[in-house]
């Protein structure tokens, strides 16, 4: 516990002086900033009701269409997986609504070998314990991640800036079904819908080929109400109230679970220097309800998380990502715990008891940007369950993700990439499984 500790200590400083040094840097800009400003001009704007005829007129509205389009990417909650803005982009004549129907076709290939892990998502949790020769290697492809979606962004005099986003995803049975990934409306402070949980920081987290990522991603989105100020163009707060998904692990027979009545609560706030750059602390408190089958009563103990997390340039090719993140009762947020269920678990002391365990996870990340349009990254994370005594020796105990991996923008709407994943899965009882993958993506924006 004491090297977790430190471990977690070493990963605050880090987040610190990256900040510290982009600060510094941040009026230069960086490689990133230059890639979006490609993909910015590669955008083609259509007039719908006629352009303007002055030409400062004209000039007015490719300075809005460039400030719509920054909004896009430098959203709170975009993940580099997310898609590209629209090739083309609908805009009226006074510049004051913009509507774009985009997406992207993504294929990945990937080989296991040494413990072929079960799924197209390189989860550590997943690793086979039980060496099986018939399943020592695997080859695997997936359309999953191949997205459409729909986006406003305009201005009313009445209710000031507004956006509508509807996005689906190719990512259900066998990464085929076409699923709802978001769907919200965004008015001045305000966001109401299908949306990325206030707990999760997206944007810090590093960028993978593979579509599972770090082992502490924390990932949920949910229904909720958001109010998220900006305060003098630094400082972001956010404070929701979101649609509670729980994993508990009631056994039917001693325990049973109570079906949820009380909303998340989450909040953060964030300190930004520079477009798509930050520092951000968050957190966020559950109720957890089940019944005690043995007393026949309910309880409701209440689970929690806080994560620190950040993004940085602190130089003009290098991007430096971090986080780390602990708590009880919130392993379903996202990474290798919310495979299982790790929100409440059986107290070993007591029949009809459920207690919430602890949990921590960190991530750190880094990018180097040979140009604009080409880098090459690398990220180490990890996921600790940390129960009382008394768990079962074949109980996951930590997950470890390793990645290497290179990307190139061939066009500003075409990439593709290449990775090397190492994992580790480590039991309760100390047993211990390495895996690893190659895997390939090409991707296709529009």
């Amino acid at each position: 516990m004491k090297r977790k500790f430190c471990a977690g200590l070493a990963l605050i400083a880090v987040i610190c002086f990256n900040c510290f040094n982009s600060r510094i840097c941040a009026q230069s800009g960086s490689a990133v900033d230059q890639h979006l400003s490609d993909v910015i001009e590669n955008t083609k704007v259509i007039h719908i009701d006629g352009k303007p005829a002055e030409s400062e007129k004209m000039q007015q509205d490719l300075d809005s269409v460039r400030r719509l389009i920054l909004t896009f990417y430098y959203d709170q909650f975009r993940h580099s997986q997310d898609p590209d803005a629209p090739y083309f982009l609908f805009m009226s004549k006074d510049a004051k609504l913009a509507m774009g129907i985009g997406g992207c076709v993504r294929m990945r290939g990937y080989y296991d070998w040494g413990g072929a892990i079960p799924a197209s998502g390189f989860a550590p949790y997943l690793i086979p314990m039980t060496p099986d020769p018939a399943n020592d290697r695997a080859f695997g492809t997936t359309p999953a991640g191949t997205s459409l979606f729909f986006r406003v962004i305009g201005r009313y005099k009445h209710i000031g800036q507004y956006q509508l986003y509807i996005e689906g995803n190719f990512n259900g049975y066998n990464g085929r079904d076409f699923h709802l990934k978001k769907a919200y409306a965004i008015v001045n402070d305000w966001t109401i819908g299908y949306a990325a949980s206030t707990f999760s920081d997206p944007a810090a987290t590093p960028p993978t080929v593979d579509a599972q990522g770090p082992s502490n991603k924390i990932s949920p989105t949910s229904v909720l109400v958001r109010w998220m100020p900006v305060v003098k163009e630094k400082w972001i707060f956010a404070l929701s109230a979101e649609t509670p998904a729980t994993a508990i692990g009631a056994d039917g027979t001693d325990t049973k679970v109570v079906t949820s009545w009380l909303p998340d609560f989450a909040a953060f706030a964030e300190y930004q220097w520079a477009p798509g750059q930050h520092v951000r602390l968050s957190g966020i408190v559950r109720t957890l309800s089940y019944r005690d089958l043995v007393a026949q009563k309910n309880y409701n103990p209440v689970g929690w998380g806080i994560q620190l997390s950040s993004v940085a340039h602190p130089a003009y090719d290098w991007t430096t990502y971090a986080n780390i993140s602990y708590g009880h009762g919130e392993a379903s947020l996202g990474g290798d715990l919310q495979i299982g269920k790790y929100d409440l678990v059986a107290d070993p002391e007591t029949a009809g008891r459920l207690y919430a365990p602890a949990s921590l996870g960190w991530c750190v990340g880094l990018q180097y940007n040979i140009r604009p349009n080409l880098f090459v990254s690398a990220s180490a994370s990890m996921s600790h369950y940390m129960p009382r005594s008394g768990a079962l020796p074949t109980e996951y105990k930590n997950g470890l993700f390793t990645d290497v991996n290179v990307f190139w923008n061939l066009t500003p709407r075409i990439q593709v990439g290449a990775e090397y994943d190492l994992g580790r899965r480590q039991n309760v009882s100390g047993e211990t499984r390495w895996a690893q993958r190659i895997g390939a993506m090409a991707q296709f924006s529009f």
